[in-house]
């Protein structure tokens, strides 16, 4: 498609150009300083246990989460907390992200969501320094970090990235790291790996879909396995992951 001007390829999709495409690639890449692959969201404890044996397993799994457990609360959240940063609203995000670090349901899930947000806002403000980034990190900073999903969300609203792609984006690293724990732990091939990531396209998308107008009233989840399997964890004898 030519641009309007007629000078070249539109430069837009959705409202994501290509400085955006080009922060998200680098923010959500495996290869961006967070530890994402020190942490399983308690998949580790599902593999031990027998819940999760072959590739359409671990497909059912993620999927539940993004439907039903901590996708779709982080996509809630993510998405307040976007507009609140965007609009300058600091004390409704501080608010936000107490709430986001109250919803965690076990310690180490609390470990994973606040290690990664500081992690990655450490990066970020080292690599991509903006001032309005710096006012809002402060507001979702605390003691121990910072939840990923808002540490993510406030950045794509300062730097002006677009929300539903930012979000869309987010989901997919989220989803695509546990699949790399299931690939590394059950074990399974990188070839299945892909599948499922390929197949959870339309969950993600659908889920970006149904949350974007919904209220933080709204949170809330029915993925109880996976947040037992956090728990269980964290007792669990041998460990390669730290959630």
């Amino acid at each position: 498609m030519g641009s309007a001007d007629g000078g070249g390829p539109d430069m837009t999709v959705t409202g994501l150009d290509f400085a955006g495409l080009h922060r998200l690639l680098a923010w959500l890449s495996p290869s961006f300083p967070v530890g994402s692959f020190s942490y399983s969201h308690g998949l580790e404890w599902a593999i031990e246990d027998g819940t999760v044996r072959t590739a359409a397993d671990l497909a059912a799994w993620v999927a539940a989460i993004l439907e039903h457990g901590a996708g779709r609360s982080d996509a809630i959240l993510f998405a307040h907390g976007y507009r609140a940063a965007a609009a300058g609203r600091i004390d409704e995000l501080a608010e936000i992200a107490e709430l986001a670090t109250a919803f965690q349901p076990s310690a180490e899930r609390r470990l994973e969501s606040l290690a990664q947000g500081r992690a990655f806002l450490l990066a970020v403000r080292a690599a991509w320094a903006d001032p309005a980034l710096e006012t809002t990190a402060e507001a979702i900073l605390g003691e121990d970090g910072a939840p990923f999903s808002l540490a993510v969300a406030i950045t794509a609203a300062t730097h002006r990235v677009a929300e539903a792609p930012a979000l869309h984006a987010y989901l997919h690293a989220f989803s695509a790291n546990i699949v790399s724990a299931g690939l590394r732990a059950v074990p399974l091939g990188q070839t299945d790996g892909q599948r499922i990531i390929a197949a959870l396209g339309p969950t993600i998308g659908a889920v970006v879909r149904a949350t974007q107008d919904l209220p933080l009233d709204a949170l809330g989840g029915a993925a109880f396995r996976a947040d037992i399997a956090s728990m269980k964890h964290e007792t669990q004898y041998t460990r390669l992951f730290r959630s």
